[in-house]
């Protein structure tokens, strides 16, 4: 009966995953994609569940799905409805470039599914513990761990200071009347 309940929950989550995908690149709305794209995250972290790797679960939920999608929510909301639609000219070399990415991924799949690339490397009991990584990120790689929490803190400022610079004014607001060379009426 367990392995029954394991085998409809990662159906379930299969599907709940390619359905949301399928929604974040359909939807024309990009705030509901935005929220598409977070019922896919939190589908992915069940997969995760699914495989035993709890540490990563919870960064998928914590992470990606908490923290990076309020961001992507408040860079919707203050572009609203102005921004640019990113697909207006037709394909760009940035389609191309992931339309030839997702073939090779498929390469990779189909090379692993055939055998070749079959060799397991060799890991310790504790690899991909949340010891283990903890251990890792404050001994051997704190260096690069509080470089990156500084470049992070760098790009939150620039984005504030990018978000806060005057935009053009609009030409038939009456505040701008003084920008026109009109002369304010006492």
């Amino acid at each position: 009966m367990g392995n029954f309940l394991v085998w409809v929950v990662w159906i379930v989550a299969a599907f709940a995953c390619l359905g949301s995908g399928a929604a974040v690149v359909s939807f024309t709305n990009p705030f509901y994609s935005a929220l598409a794209l977070i019922g896919n995250l939190g589908s992915l972290a069940v997969l995760y569940l699914l495989l035993s790797a709890e540490f990563v679960a919870a960064a998928q939920v914590l992470v990606y799905a908490g923290a990076v999608m309020v961001m992507f929510l408040f860079v919707i909301a203050y572009l609203g409805r102005d921004a640019d639609a990113p697909w207006a000219g037709g394909p760009s070399w940035q389609a191309l470039g992931a339309v030839a990415a997702a073939g090779a991924l498929m390469v990779e799949i189909g090379l692993k599914a055939s055998g070749r690339l079959t060799e397991a490397p060799d890991v310790g009991a504790g690899f991909g513990s949340p010891y283990e990584i903890g251990k890792l990120f404050l001994t051997d790689h704190l260096l690069a761990f509080e470089i990156t929490s500084i470049v992070l803190l760098a790009a939150a400022v620039g984005g504030v200071v990018l978000g806060t610079q005057a935009r053009d004014p609009e030409p038939d607001h009456p505040s701008n009347s003084l920008l026109q060379g009109d002369v304010p009426l006492r």
